[in-house]
């Protein structure tokens, strides 16, 4: 449901539009009350009768109630337009998205990237401990302010222990990018907290880096390559100490059992890398033999160019069961 610039939606005066996403609109705003400014998101009309994205919007809600972190955008408020549209009230936030200045500015000095990544593991314990896990965390979805502030958005698609599941709707959203989606989402998943840190682990990868952990010429190889590949070590492509780069790789093993298992943990070892003891990160011994079989020394024998179509038919698959996941929003 588009708005015209200087439409009142209840207390609040439109001033122009921020952005446009797959499923709703967002505004700069006015409170003529108070006169703050504030960000309007609005659902398209086409997607009112989704009752996926309806228990969208009754989730961010939620969520908005429970939240109020230094580096979380605070949720305002809610409301209907014409008695029938769902709208939210953000916080507005002077900043830019993570993505451009990504974009512009990566790979950053590891003390940049670390500390930046410490924000947002701080966010994310704070969630957790209120039994949030976002599951979305990417750089389009977190601003970074002139002074340096990161803050996380957008919880459309969090896992809230307690909420209901939504078990059909309409495949009417188009997945995102994959380069921070681990393993279990790709495999349709629900995901818990360790799905956090295999996102911040990836997203840091890319800090120092400059680029994601792995890359394709599609979703569907970038995807496959989580579930079936092992991370490029990150001394090959950044000037990183040893226990720095050994806790970044234990961030994005696949198994969550061998991950992290909290993001606290997590952020304790980014925060004092010299206290970390190298003999206790060892790779787990089930490192996948297909990740050798992509990497082949020489031609691909018939017998595995046929397997490898079968692992691909089978990812394409697990596309569909995420396409189906992120339209519903609820699990």
């Amino acid at each position: 449901m588009s708005l015209e610039v200087g439409q009142c939606v209840g207390q609040y005066k439109v001033l122009d539009r921020l952005g446009r996403g797959g499923m709703s609109e967002t505004y700069r705003a006015v409170d003529t009350q108070s006169s703050q400014l504030v960000v309007l998101k609005v659902p398209f009309t086409d997607v009112l009768g989704d009752v996926a994205i309806y228990e969208r919007y009754q989730r961010e809600k939620l969520i908005g109630g429970r939240l109020q972190h230094p580096n979380i955008q605070r949720v305002l408020g809610t409301g209907t337009l014409d008695g029938r549209a769902p709208y939210t009230i953000f916080e507005y936030i002077e900043g830019t998205s993570f993505r451009n200045f990504l974009d512009e500015n990566a790979p950053l000095p590891i003390d940049r990237a670390v500390a930046l990544s410490l924000q947002l593991a701080e966010a994310l314990v704070y969630c957790h401990a209120a039994r949030i896990v976002h599951r979305d965390l990417k750089p389009e979805n977190v601003l970074i302010t002139s002074s340096g502030e990161l803050k996380l958005l957008d919880f459309g698609i969090a896992l809230v222990e307690g909420a209901k599941r939504v078990t059909w709707g309409p495949l009417s959203q188009a997945v995102g990018t994959p380069d921070y989606m681990a393993p279990e989402q790709i495999r349709g998943e629900r995901g818990d907290a360790r799905t956090d840190i295999y996102a911040l682990g990836a997203l840091l990868f890319e800090m120092l880096a400059g680029r994601p952990p792995y890359r394709g010429n599609d979703a569907l190889s970038v995807m496959w390559q989580h579930v079936g590949q092992e991370a490029p070590q990150l001394r090959d492509l950044a000037d990183v100490s040893a226990e720095l780069e050994a806790i970044v790789a234990k961030s994005l093993r696949r198994r969550p059992d061998d991950r992290y298992q909290s993001m606290s943990d997590f952020a304790e070892d980014l925060a004092h890398p010299e206290r970390v003891d190298l003999d206790k990160f060892s790779w787990p011994d089930e490192i996948s033999a297909s990740a050798a079989l992509l990497r082949p020394a020489g031609p691909m024998p018939t017998f595995w160019q046929a397997t490898r179509l079968l692992l691909i038919v089978l990812a394409a698959l697990a596309l569909l069961g995420i396409l189906a996941q992120f339209a519903h929003s609820g699990h």
